[in-house]
Order: structure tokens, then C-alpha cells, then sequence
């Protein structure tokens, strides 16, 4: 169910400032188009099928829910649904000024109108319904807007009501004494958390046209690939972050206190936040000020709005007023810095275990390609911290090694290219295609030999993508592994990250340069070595297993700019191994797998999503909507996830692996997960049958 707090996520982040981060936006947008032009591996024109691509991303993420604008917004703005190609080339402003005007208004209606209607208590009792009809059409005027509005504002309120009396009184319906004495301070919450969540946007570091500027310029972006995007400075260094390179940060972490506000949980030693030694564990959020900004009062904010609202873009210093345990308040100014790596920051990092039954199996997760951003030969990336693993497994004489590739998005090419040549000798792993060379690019293992050649086998799923995909493609190519799993996302082309300036140089860029806005641009295809491509349709694994993510898929292919896959000729030097006995390890996996209580929930869950998923009109009658609630309770219990399986190995961490007094927690959980891991599993008993 959609409620109306999805608001705070449509909003968050702007405010008024001058008309310089138009201009900004509207010269963006241009070097946007022609860096697209020069450099990306299939650039669209930029016509008017483009700009209704546009028009419709940036009314789609200002308004999902189709709140503020009115129809007759829309009809003056949908004047230049088809001319924005023509706005962009000739750095014109209008559409941007009458959008963020328009949306502006919007707000401040929405403001007052949130007040008018949360001062008179919610009748539960009436034969109310949120349409399908209402929620996918804009308001014809500001009386039905108003109407929306209050639905929207009361589904938020019965909603809570719900899962009060759900915690409280389970299986009973809710008495009119609970809805009586909760509804107004659940009504008073609401309101308060929704006008907040629009005065963060009045009082963001850089304001309402930067926000919306900065939409412009993603909405163009990605319309060419879902994988160009344009980057503010913010939006560029946490995009690194998920490579591996140390995230700008203040350096705390937050948790609910007994009546589920934010407090501060974790100091990080050597970040802002511990340096001022102004601040403790336990400290409660006031109020958070943006540099010349008014203060916003998050005293009665969670954890969720609190991290929310400290990651708006453009905010790098912030003072934050806490109310210490004795009750005295203190105002801290934060500045984001770039902490030193502390030995508890590997958690995201390879880990390995030996999954000990009647054979001896090792274990790795690999849950990101994250690089070598410190320039130190490679002894900081994924591939050698994969290689060390496998090192200390070998010492213990595992029989099998298995590599965990699930949900990892990718990350580094390089480090892909070298994780593949721990598993094969010397040769090529795939190839690149860029648009202004005529041949492709063949990207080699150049170091003879192996440093493990036994039985291997990679679990994949759905959101294995990009880099994760490559290593997967290489090790079927060349026989080496048996992949397991369900299709992976089917993203196989690479970007480079670029500062907006259209007389770079892509063979000599050292991505050293420091700008205000960046551009994440698909600059090459890549091609197995056979000379097809994992892109669009992924990586179809050997084994197949169901996965959850099948029921509602969010792969490559389901984009809507998605770039359909190509063909090329295969690599002439590449030589694969004999074949694997890949329908004997099938036949063990489907057996393992019609025997599993857990793959018979995957169906039936699968089954039961896609039903779910189908709109419906939603009452907002108490009773109509307690009956819907407990209908969806049966139903789930139908299709409840079993209890965990009998395990068939022990999981031991290898002798030589280096204990820290902090591991002893996490290293309990992952050792409970992979004994209980249906896919671990049947994998063990997949790699079990596989000869040395």
C-alpha cells in the first residue's frame, strides 16, 4: 500500500535561492547532449521522442503520486512536452522557470492544506474508497486536489491505527475506544511529519532550482541508457563509494530510542563527528541547520528522515543541536570528511568459511568489485582479497570452492578481468566495443597459471549485474564453473565517469579532474568472448534455480531505455576447457530442489506477487479495511516461509583467517545463514558430485 508519507521522498531537498542554478542546469543539459553526441557507444537523437521522454521522467519523479500538480498544470507544462529538445540546444529556460514556479506554488498549497484538513478528526466509519482511478490521474482543480490530499492524509492515518492495534491486540478488531484516543495524535504526527519534510525543502543547502535542475539534467541523462546519469559533486562521490572508495561522511549513526526517535548510536573515530568530542552515544537530534539556512526541528523525527534529511545534496557542513542525557543542549557544526578505513569498515568487504559435511567445501562472498582507489598496486581491490581467501582455504584441502556472487551490482571491470584470471591461464575474458574503434578491445588474463584449479562453482541471481556478470560469462565460456542461480541483470556495458566538458580527451583523461557536475556516460559495449553479450537478457545460469526477486523482476531488460543487445565475431584465441558435467549437477540440483520445502514457498510466493501486485480500490472504512488486512494475513500464512532445513555441514571459518574481537556477532549471523541458505545448499551438493 502506497501512503501519502511517500511525500517526504518526492520532495526532499529543495528550496529558493537565486537563478544562477537554472542557468547552471540549462547549460548543463546542453554539454549533457553533445558529450552524449561525441562520446557515447549508441547516442539517440535528441528529437521530440527524446524530449517526451524527458517530460514524462521529471513529472514522474516530482509527482509520482500525482498530488500537486492540477490538470491544468499539466496542460501548460505538456506545451513543452515536445520542445524540450529544442529548449536544451538552444539553453533556453522556460520550461524549467514555469516547472519550478508551478511546483513551488504546489507546496505552499499543500502546506495550508494539510493544516485545514488535519484539524478536523477523520470519520472512519464512512464508506470511503482511494480509487485506482484517483490515484493514477492529476486533480482536475484544487477542490479534488484538496479531496486527494485528504484520502491520501487518512489512508496515513488508518494505516497507523492498523499496526498499533495489530501490535496490540492481535486478531481483534479495532474498538472505537482505540481509534478515539489514537487517531488524534496519530493524525497530529502525520501532519507535523509531512509539513516538515516540506520546510526541509524550503530550508535545503542549495534549494528548490538546483534540486529541479539537477532533475533535468538525470531525466536527460538517462533517456539514453539507464546507465548515463549526470552527477552533481555529492551524487559523484557516493557513487564511488559503492566502488570502494572512502565515502565523504560526518561520521555517525543513528538509532530509536524507547519512543522511536533518533538518537546518536556510533561515534566513527577520526570523523567529524568524534573529533568534536562535543557528542556521545545516546545524544537526541533537535534540530538540524544548513550553513545561512533556519533550523528544522527533528526532535520528534526517526532515524529514517534524520539520515534522509543529513544526505541532502549539497549539504557538506551542518550544525546539529542534541539534547545531552542530563537534559542540557549543545549545538555541534559536522563538516563530511573523508575518514580513515578502520579495521570494522570490512563488513562489505570478501569473506570466506569452509562448509564442513561429507565433503569439505569453501565458501567465498564476493558482494561487490570494489577497486584499488588508493593506487597501491592492486593490494587493496576485491581480486586480490578474493585470491588471499582462497589461499587459506587451500591450506585446509577444501574439495570445492564456491563463489557467491549474489546481489553483487559490480563495480571495477579491471578487477573483474583479474578475479577471472585466478581461475584460468593465460588468455582472453571478453571484449570492449567503443564507438570510434572498428575493432573491439580484447581484455586479457596476462598472467600464466592459476592459483586455484579445482572443482568452482558461482552462485548468481537476478541482481548479480555488470562486472559480476563478466566473471560469470567467462567461467561458462571457458567450462571452468558451473554457474547456479537464476538469470542474471543483463547489464553489459561500461561508463566512465567525466566532468561536463566536451573537449576532453577519453584517451588521455587521468579522472582526476575536480567540477561541479559530472556525467556517467556508456562509453563501450561488452562482448563475451564467444561474441554474444550477457546485455538486456543476462547471464542464463547452468543450474537454474527460482528465485524470489522473479516475482517482480527489476533487471536490464525491464528498463525503459534499455539498449538492445548485438552480436559480434567471437575471439579467434580462445580456447575452452572440456565440457562440464553439467546435466549430472543439474539432476542432483532438481532433486535437492523438488524435495525442499523452501523452493516450494519460492513458487507459491511468486505466484501470490504477481496477484498482489494487480491495483485495486482501497476502503478507508476501518472495519472494510481491518477485514483487507486480515484477509492479507491468511494469505501470507499460506505461503509462510517453512523453518529452516536440517543443516548438512558445519561452517567453520579457515584456521589462518584473522580474529577480531568484533567479528565474534557478524561472524555468528553469516555462519546461521549460509547452515540455513537454500541456495548454499544445493550448491554444496552440486559441488559434492564434482571430481577434483
Amino acid at each position: 500500500m502506497r501512503i501519502f508519507l511517500v511525500l517526504i521522498f518526492v520532495v526532499t531537498g529543495c528550496n529558493v535561492v537565486d537563478a544562477q542554478s537554472i542557468q547552471k542546469a540549462v547549460t548543463d543539459a546542453y554539454v549533457v547532449s553533445r558529450m552524449v553526441e561525441k562520446f557515447h557507444i549508441q547516442p539517440r537523437p535528441l528529437d521530440d521522442e527524446r524530449s517526451a521522454a524527458i517530460f514524462n521522467e521529471l513529472m514522474e519523479e516530482l509527482d509520482e503520486q500525482r498530488i500537486f500538480f492540477s490538470q491544468d498544470d499539466v496542460k501548460k507544462l505538456s506545451a513543452y512536452r515536445l520542445q524540450l529538445d529544442d529548449q536544451i540546444k538552444g539553453k533556453k529556460s522556460d520550461f524549467l522557470q514555469l516547472l519550478i514556479t508551478t511546483y513551488q506554488q504546489r507546496l505552499q498549497q499543500a502546506d495550508t492544506m494539510l493544516d485545514n484538513i488535519c484539524k478536523t478528526p477523520f470519520n472512519f466509519l464512512l464508506k470511503e474508497k482511494y480509487t485506482v482511478a484517483e490515484d493514477t490521474t492529476y486533480p482536475a482543480n484544487m477542490q479534488v486536489m484538496h479531496a486527494k490530499m485528504y484520502k491520501l492524509l487518512k489512508l496515513t492515518v488508518l494505516a497507523g491505527l492498523l499496526e498499533y492495534n495489530e501490535l496490540a491486540f492481535p486478531s481483534k478488531q479495532p474498538t472505537k475506544r482505540l481509534v478515539d484516543s489514537l487517531e488524534p495524535s496519530l493524525r497530529k504526527k502525520a501532519n507535523v511529519t509531512i509539513k516538515r519534510s516540506v520546510k526541509r525543502v524550503l530550508q535545503s543547502p542549495l534549494g528548490i532550482e538546483f534540486m529541479i535542475g539537477n532533475m533535468y539534467c538525470q531525466a536527460l541523462a538517462v533517456t539514453y541508457d539507464p546507465h548515463t546519469a549526470y552527477f552533481s559533486s555529492d551524487a559523484k562521490e557516493e557513487f564511488e563509494s559503492h566502488l570502494g572508495k572512502k565515502p565523504l561522511e560526518y561520521g555517525l549513526t543513528f538509532s530509536k530510542d524507547d519512543e522511536g526517535h533518533a538518537q546518536i548510536e556510533y561515534l566513527k573515530p577520526g570523523s567529524s563527528a568524534y573529533q568534536s568530542g562535543r557528542l556521545n552515544q545516546g545524544d537526541k537530534i533537535q534540530s538540524i541547520q544548513w550553513e545561512k539556512k533556519e533550523p528544522i526541528d527533528v526532535a520528534d523525527a526517526d532515524v529514517e528522515e534524520i539520515e534522509r534529511t543529513l544526505s541532502t545534496s549539497g549539504g557538506n557542513t551542518v550544525n546539529i543541536t542534541v539534547k545531552k542525557a542530563d537534559g542540557t543542549t549543545r549545538q555541534v557544526a559536522l563538516h563530511k570528511e573523508r575518514a580513515a578505513e578502520q579495521e570494522d569498515e570490512e563488513e562489505d568487504k570478501v569473506k570466506s568459511y569452509i562448509l564442513q559435511g561429507d565433503r569439505k567445501i569453501g565458501y567465498i562472498s564476493l558482494p561487490a568489485f570494489y577497486s584499488d582507489w588508493e593506487g597501491t598496486l592492486g593490494i587493496n581491490g576485491c581480486a586480490n582479497d578474493v585470491a588471499k581467501e582462497i589461499i587459506k582455504l587451500k591450506k585446509e584441502n577444501i574439495e570445492g570452492l564456491m563463489i557467491d556472487l549474489r546481489y553483487n551490482g559490480g563495480g571495477s571491470l579491471q578487477e573483474a578481468v583479474e578475479l577471472s584470471g585466478i581461475f584460468i591461464d593465460a588468455g582472453p575474458v571478453a571484449m570492449l566495443k567503443y564507438k570510434a574503434a572498428p575493432k573491439p578491445e580484447t581484455l586479457k588474463d596476462a598472467v600464466r597459471g592459476t592459483i586455484y584449479d579445482g572443482p568452482l562453482l558461482m552462485l548468481v541471481n537476478g541482481f548479480s549485474a555488470s562486472a559480476s556478470e563478466m566473471v560469470a560469462a567467462v567461467m561458462q565460456d571457458y567450462h571452468r564453473a558451473l554457474i547456479v542461480g537464476s538469470p542474471t541483470y543483463g547489464k553489459a556495458t561500461a561508463q566512465i565517469v567525466l566532468p561536463m566538458d566536451t573537449t576532453i580527451n577519453l584517451e588521455t583523461y587521468n579522472g582526476k579532474t575536480v567540477a561541479s557536475s559530472y556525467i556517467k556516460l556508456t562509453t563501450s559495449r561488452l562482448f563475451r568472448i564467444n561474441g554474444t553479450t550477457a546485455q538486456a537478457h543476462g547471464v542464463q545460469p547452468d543450474i537454474s534455480l527460482p528465485d524470489l526477486t522473479d516475482a517482480a523482476p527489476e533487471r536490464e531488460v525491464n528498463e525503459k531505455y534499455v539498449l538492445p543487445p548485438t552480436t559480434i565475431d567471437s575471439n579467434k584465441y580462445y580456447k575452452p576447457l572440456a565440457p562440464l558435467p553439467v546435466a549430472a549437477a543439474d539432476a542432483v540440483a532438481k532433486k535437492e530442489m523438488a524435495a525442499s520445502p523452501y523452493f516450494s514457498y519460492v513458487q507459491r510466493y511468486i505466484e501470490y506477487t504477481k496477484t498482489a501486485s494487480v491495483k485495486k480500490d482501497i476502503s478507508l472504512h476501518i472495519e472494510e479495511a481491518w477485514m483487507r488486512k486480515e484477509a492479507k494475513h491468511k494469505q501470507a500464512e499460506a505461503i509462510k516461509e517453512p523453518k529452516d532445513e536440517k543443516a548438512i555441514y558445519k561452517v567453520v571459518k579457515p584456521a589462518t583467517q584473522k580474529q577480531r574481537e568484533h567479528d565474534n556477532e557478524l561472524d555468528g549471523e553469516w555462519k546461521e545463514n549460509l547452515l540455513t541458505d537454500a541456495y548454499v545448499k544445493i550448491a554444496y551438493q552440486v559441488l559434492s558430485t564434482m571430481k577434483q
